[in-house]
């Protein structure tokens, strides 16, 4: 084994140890959750905040009685940012350490390499990422924002503000790929054109070409949809260039907190639509992310994955308790009723039960030129509806699926 893989393995074992200790007066066997998020790697910045966000809920939940009197335990694997490992990992949970649900997963990579696993094995994953949408399967919640959440508010709103010649600079992976396809879309249903589009491979950190090739065609906006520690180069690389763009984005910010890490003003003028981050001013918000910092003080951000992680524990938590039982079949027969809904820290959620993805409230979050953040726009409760219109309904048929704008599900 190597020295990271013994690592995660002590940290599953000393986590388990932990919250069970908060629920020492519970007699009943544990309810076991399997966390496979990486805590290393590319994506660590953004992910390691989604495993404290739980750890957070599951010792809240012990302390107050734990799910129907049941004590929660995590099993924590580190995936390293490591498709090969969720695949492992996901096996090694299911299988050996017999979890009654998994959290699971930061890209749609990783998320598309355990998925058929999940499948396969009669599991029940929650995906607690924003992403590019598109999945049907009854095996899989989804609590992060999708993009008729996050794209159809975004763009319309910045081709008003800014003009309507828009350049993508994305990610080369399904989330980008997919992402993108969305955008392009959008743009042309509000008379706009793509002025061009570049897709860069995980793990590229210089933008040179690409700063060039966005200079020439001098597009109105640029969205980025960048993802992970090297790709988030560009954002100095271009303000040291002057390429002075206003930009456009579902992930920056609410993920990797780039306004932080980059010195201003690498982010001015970046928008973003997230359904939370930790500027945002209201009273359930600040006490989530003051008791987030107490726990964990040392964490530099509470992200919007946070959040997502933290209200999937309740929601998870909800569903058991109503359906008197962790199994898969009885807690979608609660998901089928349309009333899973919560207070979180961004205001009211609820799953929707045909694609079993959630409703937001949707932030418009603008970045300064001294990187301070602003709200000038709030969407409220809105619904993952994309899915359910295309032809998805999982209360009907469950085709294990991941659809897109080009490839939509078959509605019959």
């Amino acid at each position: 084994m190597t020295e990271n893989l013994l690592r995660g393995l002590r940290a599953a074992a000393l986590t388990g140890t932990l919250v069970l200790s908060s629920g020492l007066a519970m007699a009943a066997d544990p309810i076991k959750l399997g966390v496979l998020e990486d805590q290393s790697g590319d994506f660590a910045a953004a992910t390691i905040g989604k495993v404290h966000a739980i750890q957070l809920a599951a010792e809240e939940i012990n302390k107050a009685g734990g799910i129907a009197g049941r004590p929660l335990e995590l099993v924590i694997y580190d995936t390293q940012s490591d498709n090969t490992r969720y695949q492992e990992f996901m096996r090694r949970v299911l299988q050996r350490d017999k979890v009654d649900a998994v959290f699971a997963g930061f890209s749609s990579a990783s998320r598309e390499a355990y998925r058929p696993i999940v499948d396969q094995m009669n599991g029940f994953a929650f995906y607690n990422n924003q992403y590019e949408g598109g999945v049907c399967d009854a095996h899989m919640i989804v609590t992060g924002a999708v993009p008729e959440q996050q794209f159809s508010t975004l763009i319309p709103w910045m081709m008003e503000k800014y003009g309507k010649n828009v350049y993508t600079l994305a990610a080369d992976y399904n989330f980008g790929q997919i992402s993108a396809e969305w955008v392009r879309n959008i743009v042309k249903e509000n008379g706009g054109k793509m002025a061009g589009e570049e897709f860069i491979p995980l793990g590229v950190s210089q933008f040179s070409q690409s700063i060039q090739n966005i200079q020439k065609v001098k597009p109105d906006f640029v969205v980025t949809l960048l993802v992970g520690t090297a790709q988030a180069s560009y954002y100095e690389q271009a303000a040291a260039a002057n390429v002075n763009l206003p930009m456009a984005s579902s992930v920056n910010v609410g993920q990797g907190y780039e306004h932080k890490r980059f010195k201003p003003p690498s982010l001015k003028d970046m928008y973003v639509t997230t359904n939370w981050i930790e500027e945002i001013d209201d009273q359930k918000s600040k006490e989530f992310t003051a008791k987030f910092k107490a726990k964990f003080p040392n964490e530099p951000y509470v992200n919007q994955e946070a959040e997502n992680s933290y209200l999937a524990v309740y929601l998870y938590k909800q569903m058991v308790e109503r359906a008197g039982s962790t199994k898969r079949d009885e807690i979608r027969k609660v998901i089928a009723k349309g009333d899973v809904c919560m207070e979180a820290p961004e205001g009211k959620v609820c799953i929707d039960p045909k694609s079993q993805h959630m409703s937001h409230t949707i932030y418009l979050a603008h970045v300064d030129g001294n990187h301070k953040i602003s709200f000038p726009k709030v969407w409220q409760d809105i619904k993952p509806y994309w899915l359910g219109d295309a032809g998805c309904d999982l209360t009907k048929k469950d085709p294990m699926a991941q659809y897109t704008p080009s490839n939509p599900p078959p509605k019959n």
